[in-house]
This record gives C-alpha cells, sequence and structure tokens, in this order.
C-alpha cells in the first residue's frame, strides 16, 4: 500500500476513533472481505486499510489507521456521499460487536483441541466483521462456487474492474468500487467468457442481482430475525436458498461477513471437511463427520474453524492440481 495518498491531500467527509477494549488484529479480523492479494475493493495490511462499497446513502470509500499515539486505537474516515452511512456501520465493519466472551469461558477452553488452542491464544485480536451488505457477499460466493480460489479471484477482478466504478476520495490507484445489480445484469456473455465464468454460475449471479434489493431488505436485522416484506415471513437464510443455485455452501459464505455469524459453516466446501479432520483427528472425513466434531461447540463453530485456519497447520496435498479453466473459446 505504499500508493495511498495521505489522508490529508484530501479531508474526509465523515470520521471517527475507536480504540479497541483488549487486542485486536486489522488484518485478521478484515482479511475474510478480501479476495485474494489483487482484490481492487479491498487493500489490507497490518496498520491499515482501505475499503469500498456502496451504501444506503451512496458510495463510500473507507480508511481504517492504527494511530500508534493514541494508544493502540484507529480512525475510521470516509469518503463519498455514502460515508457518513460507512462511518455509522464503522464499529460493526470493524467487528467491534463481535463477543468472544461465551466461547472463551473455562469449560470451552478445556474442550478444545491443543492446535486450536494454542491458536486463540496466539490470535486474541481476532474479530467477526458484519458488513450488513448482502449482495456484496454473496456474489464472490457465486464466483467461487465449484472452481479454485485462483479462478474466483480472476473472476472477481476482472468483473470489479470491468464493471465497477471509481470509488470516492483518495483510494490506491486501480481499486473500485463493487459490482451494482444493475452492471452484473449488463454483463454481455462475452464479458462473462473473459471473466472464465461458466453460464450456471452466471445464471445464478444474474438472478442474484434481480433479488438484491429484496435481500438487502434482510441485512440489518439479527440472523433468525423474522419480517414481513414482498417475500412473505422468513429469514435471510431462506430468503437467499429461495435463488436457484445458491445452497448452503454460499449462504454461509455470505453470513459470515455479513452478520459476523460465529457458527455458519461452509459445508460442502471442497477441502473443508478434510482439513478440519486431519487437524481434529489426524484422518480426513467428510461433512457429516465436520459436524460431529464441532458439536460440542455449537454456536461458535465458525469461530474453531477460523482458528484452525489461523493455526499454521497445512492440508495435505493429494491428487493433481487443477489447471485454470478458460471459457473464452467456448
Amino acid at each position: 500500500m505504499n500508493d495511498v495518498p495521505h489522508p490529508s491531500e484530501t479531508s474526509a467527509e465523515a470520521q471517527a476513533s475507536w480504540k479497541p477494549a483488549g487486542a485486536y488484529a486489522l488484518r485478521q479480523t478484515l482479511g475474510i472481505l478480501q479476495r485474494g492479494a489483487g482484490d481492487p475493493t479491498v487493500q489490507l495490511n497490518d496498520s491499515s486499510a482501505w475499503l469500498c462499497f456502496h451504501t444506503a446513502g451512496g458510495p463510500a470509500s473507507v480508511l481504517v489507521r492504527r494511530v500508534p499515539e493514541a494508544g493502540a486505537g484507529f480512525t475510521i474516515s470516509a469518503w463519498g456521499d455514502g460515508a457518513g452511512h460507512a462511518v455509522e456501520r464503522g464499529l460493526h465493519l470493524l467487528g467491534a460487536y463481535d463477543d468472544w466472551e461465551e466461547f472463551d469461558v473455562a469449560e470451552n477452553r478445556e474442550a478444545l483441541h491443543p492446535v486450536v488452542a494454542r491458536s486463540r491464544k496466539f490470535n486474541p485480536g481476532l474479530r467477526f466483521p458484519s458488513t450488513g451488505r448482502v449482495f456484496d457477499a454473496l456474489l464472490p460466493a457465486i464466483l467461487e462456487q465449484k472452481v479454485t480460489v485462483l479462478e474466483a479471484h480472476f473472476a472477481w477482478r476482472y468483473i470489479c474492474r470491468a464493471v465497477g466504478e471509481i470509488p470516492p476520495g483518495p483510494t490506491p490507484e486501480l481499486m473500485r468500487l463493487p459490482p451494482t445489480p444493475a452492471a452484473i445484469r449488463s454483463l454481455q456473455p462475452w464479458q462473462w467468457h473473459q471473466a472464465r465464468v461458466d453460464a450456471q454460475r452466471s445464471s445464478t449471479a444474474v438472478r442474484a442481482a434481480g433479488a438484491a434489493a429484496s435481500l438487502e431488505r434482510w441485512a440489518l436485522l439479527e440472523l433468525g430475525a423474522k419480517r414481513e416484506n414482498v417475500m412473505g415471513a422468513g429469514t435471510l437464510q431462506a430468503a437467499l436458498a429461495s435463488i436457484p443455485g445458491v445452497g448452503p455452501w454460499s449462504i454461509a459464505e455470505v453470513l459470515q461477513r455479513t452478520h459476523g455469524s460465529p457458527d455458519h459453516i461452509s459445508v460442502g466446501d471442497f477441502h473443508l471437511a478434510a482439513f478440519v479432520g486431519q487437524v481434529l483427528t489426524g484422518r480426513r472425513v467428510d461433512d457429516d463427520g465436520m459436524l460431529a466434531l464441532l458439536q460440542p461447540f455449537a454456536g461458535h463453530r465458525q469461530r474453531v474453524i477460523r482458528l484452525i485456519g489461523l493455526s499454521g497447520q497445512h492440508k495435505q496435498a493429494f491428487g493433481p492440481r487443477l489447471a485454470p479453466m478458460d471459457h473464452r473459446r467456448r
């Protein structure tokens, strides 16, 4: 992030400060929002973060900076028509309201696998952010369905740069706002091909874009809360599941980001169950086996998953590597 202009060059249109109570790790916390190191919408390091997104008030660019002289506090600065809204929701974005107290009680610590317990000890600053932005989380989750991470990140970068708008404020060069639902509906078949996105995922993305306005009505509700709207009584999970092509894996990936869900697991992930089984038992397991292993931590199963991911353990590799798919000549 050497190309980030100094914030004093352009006065922020809204600003707030926050001093965490206890440890806080900015990169670990917001890393779940970044789709690869080249994500045009998010840039991170250990002491600062740029995030660009749309809000109810309009587009916004947000710079979060650690301020050592403020006693390890942070400033949240924002530019654009949505600056006020972005700062108002800033503490949710930073995971300030994520509460690990119940997970950290003595009986839970005693039940933790040594790898997980050690990871928690060395990662006390991990928080779960809550963006409240459903479509921004759903679109990249759709792009990640049944492809390698490299393929998904390529597609996300391509689409953001093709139809994502230039963000307001002194953002780093090449940053973009996430694509709007209208922009996704406007993409032509050749653009999906250039992004290396197959017909199944592109169709799902277009359907999700058509439902985006309804989905966003659930954005600020607590998980499980109900509301009467044009979709009837239900929950955000049910609203997401009503979109053909959006299943439990995608729903979990969304809720982990929009609501900082501490419990939703990405069941159906090609690697996750085997990795969890390897770490916790020394052998590969399937989804049912993973769920059984995590049952003692119901309500906090995603916390265990994230700690395993930060533990330094590596999944055993079996079989050939998948080559990137290229749909451009199909």
